[in-house]
């Protein structure tokens, strides 16, 4: 018998930040990294981004090169440390139409994934949290010493997260007609396309844009915006400013 599944990505869609940025923040504040480094290669970045003169993604790529050069040689025992405070005080931080699909999800006895690019590591423990039945994350390579080798396997581009998908697609003999997928950006077109059952969680613009150029994904999917208490269930077709 075909399973139907679920599968969700986190940042964005999910957890209303970033796993990784929350991550670096804490390594800040635990000077694992040194809190120089935020006011050298970061801040002016990010504070283009606050002002919303500069691009999320530009940011959140700055700081994603930056966080892989300051792990290297660190002891992953230091991060997985640091890796559950953030979930422990952050992994709540969710939106909640997203929580309750989730939950809606498991109640259907449907199985639940999250493919993202945050860290397997703290992709691993926010899966720990709400309880789904696997994950796949970017993983940190390590050498014999366990300490990482500034070395990693990407899960934030569609391709990389294409070859997950099929992995699961193949272990649970997933129905894919019938099955759900969960997304905010162009790196979750991958998993919209394949499904019966797509929905955009606050898309950014390319992926709005890119829905509205796919007949297919323009007929089925379902636009949710979720702002202060509210949640809005938007056609594909609106207007963009």
């Amino acid at each position: 018998m075909k399973n139907i599944v679920a599968f969700f990505d986190i940042d964005g869609t999910i957890f209303r930040n970033s796993l990784m940025i929350e991550h670096f923040k804490k390594l800040n504040k635990y000077e694992v990294i040194d809190p120089a480094i935020w006011y050298t290669k970061v801040k002016k970045v990010y504070e283009e981004w606050e002002k919303r003169f500069g691009d999320f993604e530009h940011y959140l790529e700055t700081l994603a090169q930056v966080y892989i050069e300051e792990l290297k040689g660190v002891n992953k025992s230091y991060i997985e440390f640091i890796a559950s405070q953030v979930i422990n005080i952050n992994g709540d931080m969710v939106y909640k139409y997203s929580r309750d699909q989730i939950e809606w999800h498991k109640q259907q006895k449907h199985k639940v994934f999250f493919i993202s690019g945050s860290p397997d590591f703290l992709v691993s423990k926010m899966a720990e949290k709400y309880d789904i039945t696997e994950y796949k994350g970017t993983v940190y390579k390590v050498d014999e010493n366990n300490n990482f080798t500034g070395e990693i396997v990407k899960m934030w581009d569609s391709e990389n997260k294409q070859k997950a998908l099929d992995e699961f697609i193949s272990k649970y003999n997933v129905d894919l007609k019938n099955s759900y997928a969960y997304g905010d950006t162009t790196g979750d077109l991958s998993m919209l396309r394949m499904v019966g059952n797509p929905v955009a969680i606050n898309p950014n613009k390319n992926l709005l844009l890119s829905i509205r150029n796919d007949e297919d994904l323009l007929d089925k999917t379902t636009i949710i915006v979720e702002r202060k208490n509210v949640i809005y269930k938007l056609r594909p077709d609106v207007g963009i400013l």
